[in-house]
Order: structure tokens, then C-alpha cells, then sequence
């Protein structure tokens, strides 16, 4: 059956499977509104929110400990359509998709609005420069609490007691991480127990916001061609990872399908 979405705070996660990792079935107006009242409520300490998308699932469907690190979030969100058209398939007929972009604007719109501060961790400095710019001039009342380029970091870092410490002493109430997938999961995951602010591993959001990389048209995106939009962008950077994850994810998604539709 499916099920009908209201516009105001996710009180009740709602999930469904997509080739094995649960992810939370919702939209813009109520994931943000949810991130929002534990920001307002100071109850997600030690909390994060992975944006998924189908790279970021199929390492967690071959990799137990990865997948964990799913699990234990405050939210999944569905961050590129094939993950949007499978919640479909399983009756959610409501979902939506949820991007990194898209809540990172949205939780820095209500964030200037109701008093709420933010971090920015990645990137580089030039990067982080753009970026601040370009979201103060989008919410003149935002307040960038801090920015932290980190030096080159391994995908599996250990605890940055001393970051922790400047983050946390900074008073934001979220934390945007721009790191990449997979190391800004692991990153979140090791950090947030220590960490006040919510953390949001967004990715390529800080590229697209600091209008260092364009960011694919409205139709591209609706269409789930934004994987190719980026390939023809970064064909050298790109090319293996979409070849094996797209790949593994049409494999796992048909087994799945012929599991959905099996006779009972």
C-alpha cells in the first residue's frame, strides 16, 4: 500500500529496501523540517545524515561494515532516481527525491531564518571562499560559524579530537561535509559521537555551490542521467566508478525485482 506524505517534520521514519539498504522515504519540506526540529530540540547530537545514491548503496551492499554506518544515521536520503523509481516500485508512490543540494539550500534557507548556524569541512580554501560567498549573498541573514579545508585525508581517518573541539566550539548547528563518497560517511561516523551539530555528508553540493563544477540540467536529473552528465564532465575521474557501480546496482536492482514479483 502505498504510503501518502504530509509537507510538515518525518516524526515516524518510513523506509524501503533498495538493493538491501533501508532508505528513508520523504521529500525536501519533510526531511528539512525533521533535521530542523532536532536542531531547535538540541537531540541529534552525535547525529548524521547520509545522502545516497547509487554508488554509495552498492558499496554498502558488498560491504557489511559500510553498510552499518547506513543504518545508524538520522537519515538516508534518496539523492538520484533510480533509488526514487525503486521506492516506487516496492508502493511508495510519494517518494521523492531528496539531493544533497537540494537539502543543503534548504537547511541553510531555515537556518537563516531561525537563528541556526553552520561549518564548512572540505574542499579547499579557494573553494570554501566561493562557497561561503555564494551562500551569503543567496541568505544574506546565514551565519557561517567556521570553514575547516582539511589536509589530504584517508578514506577511514581516525578521530580529529582537535577539529571536534573547533567545530564544536563554533555553536553550529550543522555541519556540512564535502569530502566525498565514501570518506565523508566514515568521516561522519567516527566523528558524530563527539560532534554537537548534525553532520550532512553532501559531496559534490560545495562544487556546485561554489560554481567550481555545473551541476547537471533540472531534466538530466529527472531523467537519472546525472551520472552521465557528470561521466562526459570527468570522464578520467569517472568513468570506473559508474561502469562497476551502475553496473552492480541494474544487477542487484533485477534480483531484487524477480524477489518482489516471485509467487508466494
Amino acid at each position: 500500500m502505498a504510503t501518502h506524505l504530509e509537507t510538515h517534520a518525518v516524526i515516524d521514519r518510513i523506509q524501503a529496501e533498495v538493493i538491501g539498504v533501508p532508505v528513508d522515504i520523504g521529500n525536501i519540506a519533510s526531511m528539512s523540517a525533521y533535521l530542523m526540529t532536532l536542531a531547535n530540540q538540541k537531540k541529534a547530537s552525535g547525529g548524521y545524515v547520509c545522502i545516497a545514491n547509487v554508488h554509495m548503496l552498492t558499496i554498502a551492499h558488498a560491504n557489511r561494515a559500510f553498510k552499518s554506518i547506513l543504518k545508524e544515521a538520522l537519515l538516508v536520503t534518496p539523492d538520484g532516481m533510480p533509488l526514487v523509481w525503486t521506492q516506487k516500485i516496492r508502493g511508495f508512490e510519494d517518494a521523492q527525491r531528496v539531493s544533497g543540494p537540494d537539502l543543503m539550500l534548504e537547511l541553510c534557507k531555515q537556518a537563516s531564518q531561525n537563528g541556526h548556524s553552520i561549518f564548512l569541512l572540505g574542499a579547499d580554501d579557494p573553494t570554501l571562499d566561493l562557497l561561503s560567498n555564494n551562500l551569503l549573498r543567496q541568505f544574506p541573514g546565514l551565519k557561517i560559524a567556521g570553514v575547516h579545508a582539511p589536509e589530504k585525508l584517508p578514506e577511514q581517518g581516525p578521530l580529529d579530537e582537535v577539529l571536534v573541539d573547533k567545530i564544536n566550539a563554533s555553536g553550529a548547528s550543522f555541519l556540512f561535509v564535502g569530502l566525498g563518497c565514501p570518506k565523508q560517511e566514515y568521516w561522519c561516523a567516527t566523528h558524530a559521537p563527539k560532534l554537537r551539530p548534525i553532520a550532512l555528508g553532501v559531496g559534490a553540493a560545495f562544487d556546485f555551490h561554489a560554481g567550481t563544477k555545473k551541476r547537471p540540467p533540472a531534466f538530466i536529473q529527472q531523467w537519472g542521467l546525472e551520472w552521465l552528465y557528470r561521466l562526459l564532465s570527468e570522464p578520467g575521474r569517472l568513468w570506473k566508478r559508474y561502469l562497476v557501480s551502475n553496473s552492480a546496482f541494474v544487477y542487484y536492482s533485477l534480483l531484487d525485482l524477480l524477489h518482489i514479483n516471485k509467487p508466494q
